[in-house]
């Protein structure tokens, strides 16, 4: 009986500029793309807003929007629903899409949107040790799990009108290239 198992081989693919893995098999070609993640900076009717405290890593103990990866068949909107659902127990209505990050050295695509609570009530989810709305001036700068976490903080901030908030964790240049 032949051996049909795949034997990936690196190669650039016909039509294509990147090596990928392919199978000498099949022709089958393995490609490696970046993660989706979304999420919502999530307005309360005051302007405060809500965020996580971790209970997972990575950054256990720090805090961030309820975001994560995309799942398959889902929308970005739908996956923010989800991540807020799941790390907060809050309902929320989608605004609008807020930013969209490529982080390139951890190969994510981040899509994060302006969301409102729908109703009121929220409580930790499972990743979440606590979870708590903040008004701008009293969000902890200093325990921000994510510099993306800052870049969506300050977009949605800026969006509103004001000036620019506190300094992110990183100067702009390293930022924009992380």
């Amino acid at each position: 009986m032949p051996d049909l198992a795949p034997r990936f081989e690196r190669q650039i693919p016909t039509g294509d500029v990147h090596q990928r893995d392919v199978c000498g098999h099949c022709g089958y070609i393995a490609y490696q793309n970046p993660k989706i993640i979304t999420g919502a900076v999530i307005e309360a009717e005051d302007g405060r807003i809500l965020l996580c405290r971790r209970a997972i890593e990575p950054r256990r103990g720090f805090w961030t929007i309820p975001a994560g990866f995309l799942e398959l068949g889902e929308t970005c909107a739908n996956g923010a629903i989800r991540e807020a659902w799941e790390e907060a127990r809050a309902r929320i209505r989608i605004e609008s899409i807020l930013a969209v990050y490529s982080v390139t050295h951890i190969s994510q695509v981040q899509i994060l949107h302006h969301a409102r609570l729908a109703e009121p009530g929220f409580a930790p989810g499972e990743e979440s040790l606590e979870v708590q709305l903040f008004h701008w001036d009293d969000i902890p700068w200093a325990e921000i799990a994510f510099p993306s976490v800052h870049w969506v903080l300050n977009q949605w901030y800026n969006t509103r009108g004001g000036p620019a908030g506190p300094p992110a964790t990183a100067p702009m240049e390293t930022m924009r290239n992380a």
